[in-house]
């Protein structure tokens, strides 16, 4: 799944796939980051991520991938780094979904009435996710409820984003084409994936991914709600102000596949 051509593209939005770390809820700086800090200490690693090379990190996938390369540039053995970077995680994991069982995060400003308005217009909810099942999961459902129907995360893919594998599998698990769905990103490379996989693609920046390349988006908005929409590829008529609805993304969806 995930090819279409021009006739059948102009199909009904069916389900939105959401990005989760940034997009669902502002976790990187104030979530990942002190986990992982923490972890450093647990393991007597002098090491501690401050919240701007935290940001060059972002540029990595995967927080293990992200640790490992950390570490090697730090002038570690790589066979090292790999081998700590996996015992640093997995602490940084549970410490992580501690946070996540304690109500730590909240959604985005704007989001909760995004979804509210996407499930009474009959849009499915999905979600495709670098990130490890055992926080994912629990954050999705804290962040969203039981709207969400398929939640693809890093453990199930081979090839972690930017290669388009997670929303090839999102849409897999919703039995839809790409035609009949709309990614929502944070990041540049999370746009890259979901328009790897084919989909009309919708960036909600934060205060990390903000000045990023976004070429290919449909959509580029500061969040759900509201501001200036445009940014490099830009291509549909929705790029005004005003918050990301239900409708907005609709007729965002068949501009943009349109426009093909």
């Amino acid at each position: 799944m995930g090819g279409t051509d021009g006739v059948a593209a102009v199909g009904r939005l069916q389900a939105v796939i959401f990005d989760v770390d940034g997009t669902l809820a502002d976790t990187e700086r104030d979530g990942h980051r002190p986990a992982f800090n923490e972890a450093f200490v647990r393991h007597g690693i002098d090491v501690e991520w401050d919240v701007e090379h935290y940001g060059s990190l972002l540029r990595i996938t995967g927080g293990r991938r992200r640790v490992a390369a950390d570490l090697t540039g730090r002038g570690w053995d790589p066979d090292d780094a790999a081998a700590t970077a996996l015992d640093v995680h997995r602490t940084k994991t549970a410490l992580f979904v501690e946070r996540v069982q304690a109500g730590a995060f909240v959604p985005r400003p704007g989001l909760t009435a995004f979804v509210d308005g996407l499930v009474a217009a009959g849009v499915r909810i999905g979600v495709a996710t670098t990130g490890r099942r055992d926080w994912a999961v629990p954050l999705v459902r804290h962040l969203l409820g039981d709207v969400v129907e398929v939640v693809v995360t890093g453990d199930e893919v081979e090839r972690l984003k930017p290669d388009p594998e997670a929303y090839l599998l999102a849409l897999q698990g919703l039995g839809l084409d790409a035609s009949a769905a709309l990614a929502v990103e944070d990041s540049g490379v999370g746009v890259r994936a979901a328009t790897g996989a084919g989909l009309a693609t919708v960036v909600v920046t934060n205060g990390y991914t903000v000045g990023q390349d976004f070429t290919g988006a449909a959509l580029v908005l500061p969040g759900y709600d509201g501001g200036p929409g445009g940014g490099p590829g830009d291509r549909t008529a929705q790029g005004g102000c005003g918050p990301l609805t239900a409708q907005r993304a609709i007729d965002v969806h068949t501009a943009w596949w349109r426009a093909r």
